[in-house]
């Protein structure tokens, strides 16, 4: 694997390459880094593609802003723009988990001249317009929905504990954990942020090793930041994109035991108006929160099975439309 360092106006972002041929970005999610992809790298890089993963700005090697509207998507879309030219890629396709899959998304919806088909792991598209799912919330009067909890300033205090936070929050978020006790985005006392009752089995422990390890250095601060810019960002996106589709090339896979799911159950049909290029869609049912993780060959031979797709059809036709 090849480390690099790119500076993305000012941020500076760590950059890690694996393979050759054409390009596919990766995007990880809250909380994690880079090499919660690195399982997907391998297989992309053994298809014939040149696999690009970095660690987010807020996470990692990669700076981290203060201030939260640096988290916004349309600024993480931009770092990713950045990464590209600094490798000399013109275009890519662009794979992402949790808030890396809204960052994906939105790269695809901002730039699909440079983002050319999406992979998606457990967040659906959002389209921009109307009110925002967490206007929505506020206004059903669900207050103790979790992300109002991951806005607060006290929250980084609250997660600050990498040692028990990071393996304590895999555990709840997978499929491992008993149904009646697996975390439950409506209920605080099946939250994120209890201790792992047994040893997680479901994920690698070298991967919550290093995840634990680069958390204990950086804190949750920039990872926070990405729940506080959800309005903000919405708030100009529902103004300036609203209504826009995603036509490229798409895949959305979730798992069948994701906590998320409670919040809005994603499905083909109801994807589909607004990702006329949807090509698949997938629920791996043993799976929580971390499919890419918890059943990292499922996922590698459904997303090497798209891309091949993509080089038998080229990225950027819309396969659904017909003159």
């Amino acid at each position: 694997m090849r480390h690099h360092h790119i500076d993305a106006a000012g941020i500076r972002l760590h950059v890690v390459e694996q393979g050759s041929g054409p390009a596919i970005l990766f995007c990880h999610g809250f909380p994690a880094i880079w090499s919660s992809w690195r399982s997907q790298m391998q297989a992309v890089a053994d298809a014939g593609w040149r696999a690009i993963a970095l660690d987010m700005r807020g996470y990692g090697e990669s700076d981290a802003p203060e201030e939260a509207e640096a988290y916004m998507a349309v600024h993480c879309v931009g770092d990713l723009v950045a990464v590209l030219d600094a490798l000399g890629i013109a275009t890519a396709v662009v794979a992402g988990h949790d808030f890396g899959a809204n960052v994906a998304w939105n790269a695809a919806m901002l730039r699909p001249d440079r983002f050319t088909a999406v992979f998606a792991i457990s967040v659906p598209f959002i389209q921009p317009g109307g009110p925002t799912f967490l206007d929505e919330l506020r206004a059903a009067g669900m207050d103790d929905f979790y992300m109002f909890a991951q806005i607060r300033p006290e929250a980084d205090a609250a997660w600050v504990d990498a040692a028990t936070t990071i393996p304590g929050n895999y555990y709840w978020t997978s499929g491992q954990a008993p149904a009646a006790l697996r975390w439950d985005p409506f209920d605080p006392a099946r939250g994120l942020l209890r201790p792992a009752p047994e040893p997680l089995s479901a994920i690698d422990p070298v991967y919550i090793a290093e995840a634990v390890a680069r958390f204990a250095e950086t804190g949750f601060h920039g990872g926070l930041n990405y729940y506080r810019a959800i309005d903000p960002f919405y708030a100009l996106a529902g103004r300036a994109y609203a209504g826009a589709v995603i036509r490229q090339p798409s895949f959305f896979l979730t798992g069948g035991r994701d906590g998320l799911n409670a919040v809005r159950q994603p499905s083909e049909a109801a994807l589909r108006p607004a990702l006329p290029g949807l090509r698949g869609f997938l629920t791996i049912e043993q799976a929580g929160h971390w499919p890419q993780l918890e059943a990292a060959a499922q996922v590698n031979a459904v997303l090497t099975g798209f891309l091949a797709g993509l080089a038998s059809q080229p990225a950027g036709h819309n396969q659904e439309e017909r003159p």
